[in-house]
């Protein structure tokens, strides 16, 4: 026999030792099939083998050093699989012939071995998706070699010279690694063949080299995610074969002035399909009116996250092939021009978070391939152009937070293809609801919450039978609620609050058996509260307050849960948990014989009312008028100054930051910027939020901020030191807060240093880690479960988590944080309709994005996502999270055998981590256990579904049990040593 090929075959078991009695055999292919255990040394024998073949197994174990005696081999492809250990340095001694080696994807460790130099016949080789550490070695004695895949390993250093000597290359791929420095000006000089060039996810820093422009076969560059400045060479019009150029999450720069030639030269790349310059804060300036002259083969044209300004041009219209345009998160102005009517390939338009303004074109509606359009929070008005409803592949349309006015066109509600959401809240909009709401039978999210939005809630919305999330609220529906909602089975959430519905509570809301929010606050309802509402297993968030309901409260299910259950507001409720201390409820009989006198005693109760009435208003009056007394004497004082803080002057802050000097700046917000101040008297050092005013939510966040804070005494929460509520020297109103000063910066400075080389000095070890989250959890279970009333952070993340001296953890920022119950404060309690989504994107819970109420499950999501980042280094915002693969995916799909290949590697830089993990014994297995722990535990609060998310205090004894098994894991080595 000379060949083996059985590919795709649905091949088990453990590859025999028998295989290398095969002693003519040429060819062994066994790819793509269900094998495992090791592979045996026995291939060895098999001395006449040119091809071999294991790739897409569930193979272990080391790869074996004797397949070197396979002299003959020319292709060794053993990629997907799980192989451990080094690679074997005797392969680029003997393998003379080989021209293929194909390891990626699979968990080798060590270096890449000098040996390799050696296969001179080598035109292809891929180490990438593995663990390698380590610099590249000289590899100029494989001059042949075509393509070069070392992509998502540890890899470090500068790029060694030698590279220029392998002047065959056509692919070079390192992405995902640590590589640093600057990319040699004169590279573009040395691969005259280059085709794919992928230096993304790196490290390096610089310019990019204009010499690109001699690589005249490039096809594609990829220099995302680095850390390179300057500005983009317009020598790349040269390229004449270029067809993407990927260049997000830089700090590349342009302005009015200079940088955006680069852009019209690009008009002479022919084939460019993709250009990324997303996330380039220095990219600034009026959006280039060049932009139309592009090829019209461009389908993706990415400039999010800039710092571009200016209106669109309306020479944006000649892309006629653009299938993605992303302009979100920008500062462009102006009107959306009607020519984008012309883009009829378009898939993808993004404009929300922008300052866009005037009416929607009605040329919209010739983008006939739009499935996703998002312009919410921008200045957009008028109406809602009726063109919408031509476009019948819509899936997504997301116009919330701006102007728009009069009633909602018809056609949008025929549309009955949209299924992701319809999100048209926070506008203008009035009129009834139509009808023909009914159509949008595969809809899982509508929101028209916030709007002026009258009359009915049509019986036919119950048609929409896989809505999951339904806000009507903030409108004035009036009528009863349909009792056709128990149709739609998978509701999750349903929030008719603020309207003016009557009539009673259907009982056939019970039907809804995964119903889990469920709000009908201030309304007009009255009768029973439905029994059956107990009976929903899976109901977390009831709100019924405000109402003119009567009767008995049910005692079981949702009803036995006050942190979760609001009914204030009904003074005709009775009976209950005795927790609600509500009055019993009496019989018919009694209320009979007690009619008589209770109207007597109506009419003597409503006489002395008005009489106490008319004394409280007057002194109400006076009491007003003595407060616009105080108010006149000095600038609002928030309560926290009231209590035990002594004030602090504007002019003691401005002269300990040198009038707020960039120097001392230590960060920026949402709402105001971070300084470090130095008080002149006693030298003490803290830490001075100043909030910009001018910020529209500022002044709410700082009360907020002063309210929680307030409220709170806890070791690992940032402690507040005093305030300043007072006028700057241009007479301006001025707030700022003052803290304990940090002088280890924040967490995200430690997992994200911004130095080029990771070291002992700017990383976390694995010990110091598990100390931190610790402190974080307890600071959680503490605001959640120890406070009375609990407090909501609501945004969570390595920025807002500090370090102290001794790299303990303080929480801070509680710039958008909520109290509850809602009542608490009444400041808080109008946020949500003004700040918007709690939190940042990556952080933020997802059911906050479909409206729901915020909770400590929202809270514990944040806290998931944060346990993930810290051992994994990875952000959830990281480029390689696209599409459905997110940083929890991320990390479920590497639990428990792939750990080690998605935890953070400066970890390692670290002693006591990397001697033990060094140990293959015990010792590493009980590294690799608290790894999986640890992942397990982020994954489990992270989970997408509210209720499947561990709640805190569990979440705590776990983190204490983990800590405390690798310490005694630590103390056990020591002892040993």
């Amino acid at each position: 026999m000379v060949a083996l090929s059985l590919p795709s075959r649905g091949l088990t078991g453990v590859l025999s030792p028998a295989i290398g009695n095969l002693s003519f055999l040429r060819t062994l292919d066994l790819s793509s099939n269900g094998l495992s255990g090791g592979i045996p040394a026995s291939i060895g024998n098999l001395r006449r083998l040119q091809t071999l073949n294991l790739s897409d197994n569930a193979l272990s174990g080391e790869l074996p050093a004797n397949l070197s005696s396979c002299t003959g081999l020319t292709v060794m492809a053993i990629r997907l699989n799980r192989l451990q250990g080094r690679v074997p340095s005797e392969l680029g001694d003997k393998l003379a012939s080989l021209r293929v080696l194909d390891l990626r994807n699979n968990n080798l460790t060590g270096t890449i071995p000098v040996s390799i130099a050696n296969l001179s016949s080598l035109s292809y080789l891929s180490l990438a998706f593995n663990q390698i550490q380590g610099n590249i070695p000289d590899l100029d004695g494989i001059l042949g070699l075509k393509g070069l895949d070392l992509a998502y390993n540890s890899l470090s250093g500068a790029l060694p010279s030698s590279i220029y000597n392998l002047s065959s290359l056509q692919m070079f791929q390192i992405q995902g690694n640590m590589f640093h420095g600057g990319i040699p000006a004169d590279f573009g000089s040395r691969f005259p063949g280059m085709r794919i060039l992928d230096f993304s996810r790196n490290q390096f820093t610089g310019p990019i080299p204009a010499s690109f422009s001699n690589l005249t076969n490039l096809q594609f560059i990829l220099l995302s995610s680095n850390r390179l400045t300057g500005y983009v060479p317009p020598t790349l019009g040269r390229l004449q074969a270029l067809q993407g150029l990927y260049l997000y999450n830089n700090r590349l720069q342009a302005d009015d002035e200079a940088g955006w030639e680069f852009i019209a030269s690009l008009s002479n790349c022919s084939q460019l399909q993709q250009l990324t310059l997303d996330s380039n804060a220095g990219l600034t300036g009026q959006v280039p009116s060049e932009i139309g002259n592009l090829p019209t083969t461009l389908q993706v044209l990415l400039l999010d996250d800039t710092g571009i300004s200016g209106r669109i041009p309306s020479s944006i219209g000649n892309l006629a092939g653009l299938q993605v345009l992303n302009l979100d998160n920008t500062s462009i102005t102006g009107v959306i021009p009607e020519s984008i009517g012309k883009l009829g390939n378009l898939g993808v338009l993004h404009l929300y978070n922008t300052g866009l303004s005037g009416c929607i074109p009605s040329s919209i509606g010739n983008l006939s391939n739009l499935f996703q359009l998002s312009a919410y929070n921008t200045s957009l008005e008028g109406a809602i152009p009726a063109s919408l409803g031509k476009l019948t592949d819509l899936q997504s349309l997301d116009l919330s937070m701006n102007r728009l006015n009069g009633s909602i066109p018809i056609e949008i509600f025929r549309l009955s293809i949209i299924s992701m959401y319809l999100n048209l809240s926070h506008n203008l909009l009035s009129g009834f609801l139509p009808a023909e709401v009914g159509k949008l039978s595969n809809l899982n999210i509508l929101d028209l919450s916030g709007n002026k939005l009258s009359g009915g809630i049509p019986d036919n919305i119950g048609e929409c039978i896989v809505l999951q999330g339904l806000w009507l609220d903030n409108n004035s529906f009036e009528g009863s609620i349909p009792q056709s909602l128990n149709n739609i089975k998978g509701l999750t959430t349903l929030n008719l609050s603020m309207n003016k519905l009557s009539g009673k509570i259907p009982d056939t809301i019970g039907s809804i058996r995964n119903l889990q929010q469920l709000y009908l606050a201030h309304n007009n309802l009255s009768g029973l509260i439905p029994a059956v509402l107990q009976n929903l297993t899976s109901l977390s968030e009831l709100d019924l307050s405000f109402n003119n309901l009567q009767g008995e409260v049910p005692k079981e299910g949702i009803f036995r849960n006050l942190s979760t259950l609001s009914i204030t507001g009904n003074n005709g409720l009775c009976g209950g948990i005795p927790q609600l201390n509500l009055d019993p409820c009496h019989t018919s009989s009694i209320k009979k014989n007690t009619k008589g006198w209770l109207k007597s005693l109506t009419i003597a109760l409503a006489t002395i009312s008005a009489f106490l009435f008319l004394a409280f208003m007057i002194a109400l009056i006076r009491l007003k008028g003595n407060k616009l007394r105080r108010r006149k004497k000095s600038p609002f004082l928030p309560p926290i100054t009231d209590e035990q803080y002594e004030r602090v002057s504007y002019h003691a802050l401005a002269n300990g930051t040198n009038g707020f000097d960039e120097v001392n700046l230590l960060g920026k917000g949402s709402f105001g910027a971070v300084y470090k101040c130095t008080f002149q008297d006693e030298g003490t050092i803290v830490a001075v939020k100043v909030f910009n005013l001018e910020q529209v939510g500022s002044t709410r966040s700082f009360v907020a901020e002063c309210e929680a804070l307030r409220r709170v005494r806890h070791r690992c929460l940032m402690k507040i030191i005093t305030c300043c509520s007072s006028i700057n020297h241009q007479g301006q109103e001025f707030k700022a807060l003052v803290f304990e000063y940090m002088p280890n910066g924040s967490l995200d400075g430690w997992l994200h240093p911004k130095s080029e080389t990771p070291t002992q000095t700017n990383t976390l070890s694995l010990e110091q880690r598990l100390h931190i989250a610790v402190d974080i959890m307890d600071a959680m279970d503490y605001l959640h479960n120890h406070c009375n009333p609990p407090v909501l952070h609501c945004d969570l993340k390595p920025s807002n988590i500090l370090l102290a001296e001794d790299m303990s953890a303080r929480i801070g920022d509680f710039g958008i944080s909520k109290i509850l119950p809602e009542c608490a404060s009444k400041t808080l309690q109008n946020s949500n309709s003004t700040i918007g989504i709690r939190g940042s994107i990556g952080y933020v819970a997802p059911e906050y994005g479909e409206g729901s109420s915020v909770s400590t499950l929202g809270d514990v999501y944040s806290l998931g996502i944060l346990l993930l980042e810290m051992f994994t280094g990875r952000s959830p915002t990281d480029d390689i999270f696209r599409g459905s693969l997110d940083l929890h995916k991320f990390s479920e799909d590497a639990l428990p055998e792939r750990i080690l290949k998605i935890a953070d590697t400066t970890m390692w830089l670290h002693t006591d981590a990397y001697e033990a993990l060094q140990e293959v014994n015990t010792t590493r297995s009980r590294i690799e256990n608290c790894l999986v722990s640890i992942i397990a535990l982020g994954i489990s609060c992270s989970k997408k579904q509210p209720r499947e998310r561990t709640p805190i205090k569990d979440a705590v004894t776990k983190m204490h049990a983990i800590r405390y098994s690798y310490k005694k894991l630590l103390n056990s080595n020591m002892e040993q040593q």
